[in-house]
């Protein structure tokens, strides 16, 4: 069974930063791309950060220059460094790895994510 294991939220006021960890089990880490998403109250989820197998990375436009994403795979986790947090920034963020086959996107079942609340 796939687990997903978000942590490292919390509450930080503009300009600030904070580490996401999200502790994976049940996959074969090494080989997945892995993502981090987030959600904000009463919009959809979006793609924050990703990087593949090979360390290649890509950022959705909020995050980059501000985001690093990176991964240890001798402990099946991945990392989100998020420095010059922003009110904007205000989400539940999630981890995942998805794949991709014929044109869609598979995702596993969805952790409970992190919450991050910057204030102003």
């Amino acid at each position: 069974q796939v687990q997903l294991v978000e942590s490292g939220g919390g509450l930080v006021q503009a300009g600030g930063s904070l580490r996401l960890s999200c502790e994976t089990s049940g996959i074969i880490f090494s080989v997945n791309v892995m993502g981090w998403y987030r959600q904000a109250p009463g919009k959809r989820r979006e793609l924050v950060a990703e990087i593949d197998s090979g360390g290649m990375t890509n950022y959705g436009g909020s995050a980059k220059g501000r985001f690093t994403i990176s991964r240890d795979n001798a402990k099946n986790t991945v990392y989100l460094q998020m420095n010059n947090l922003s009110p904007e920034d205000t989400a539940v963020y999630y981890c995942n790895a998805p794949r991709t086959f014929n044109g869609d996107t598979y995702y596993f079942t969805w952790g409970q994510g992190t919450r991050v609340t910057v204030s102003s």
